[in-house]
């Protein structure tokens, strides 16, 4: 069970929950589209025998406010980067599930000299192109039914904001990539919701970057094979 309290960061207009467990090299842990930190509680009990584990609730999810700015992922990468300076650390490992890997690929843009390695699990670039048709046909039918719902309705409202984050480009091109300089591992299920494709060009455009594919695993890799993917990942950030 997920039982840690949260603390909180001031981000101006919302605060940001935060989990701190640990002790060691920081590694920050970033949830996927509308979840919260407890998705990684079959990571962080085994995490946190190496490393100082941040787990972040993104702006919008978890025990993290909105704020009035609505979200979006530049948003929420200055967000994380208050969290860090908050706590005083001036580097960490950054792993990312899904949108929260799309989050890891926008903060390590925008501040390239906090992120040491990177890990990105079943995180995109192209938002439509990107991910495969039974999965993301729905989100955009969503995403239109609560556009109309969020006018009468503040949770509607706000859904319709979380959706927005798998429907609207974020700002990163796959010509980007090539400024991610720091070791990256991609991990995938070899039944991923994101398409092969979308994986093999990331990687080909990432300088220092090698793709771990979980046989028979989907999307929630981390949730389904905790066992192999604890492993993976201790194994990649202490260069074993």
């Amino acid at each position: 069970m997920f039982c840690f309290q949260p603390a909180f960061a001031d981000c101006g207009d919302a605060q940001i929950a935060y989990y701190d467990a640990g002790r060691g090299k920081p590694l920050v842990l970033l949830h996927g589209n509308g979840e919260d930190s407890s998705y990684w509680k079959a990571q962080i009990s085994e995490f946190t025998r190496f490393f100082r584990v941040i787990a972040v609730d993104s702006r919008g999810h978890g025990a993290s406010e909105s704020g009035k700015q609505g979200l979006s992922f530049d948003l929420m990468a200055h967000d994380l980067k208050t969290v860090l300076d908050t706590l005083g650390i001036q580097k960490a490992h950054i792993l990312g599930f899904s949108d929260g890997g799309n989050l890891a690929i926008k903060f390590a843009m925008l501040f390239p000299d906090y992120v040491d390695k990177l890990i990105l699990n079943g995180a995109n670039v192209e938002m439509f192109a990107g991910m495969k048709p039974h999965f993301q046909l729905p989100v955009y039918a969503a995403y239109g039914a609560l556009r109309v719902l969020g006018k009468v309705s503040p949770r509607a409202a706000r859904r319709r904001d979380v959706f927005g984050l798998m429907v609207h480009p974020y700002g990163v091109a796959m010509n980007d990539l090539a400024r991610l300089t720091m070791p990256t591992l991609i991990i995938v299920g070899e039944h991923d919701i994101v398409r092969t494709s979308q994986t093999r060009e990331m990687a080909a455009r990432i300088p220092c970057c090698r793709v771990e594919t979980f046989r028979d695993g989907d999307h929630f890799v981390a949730a389904k094979q905790p066992s192999r993917f604890n492993r993976t990942v201790v194994e990649f950030l202490l260069g074993r």
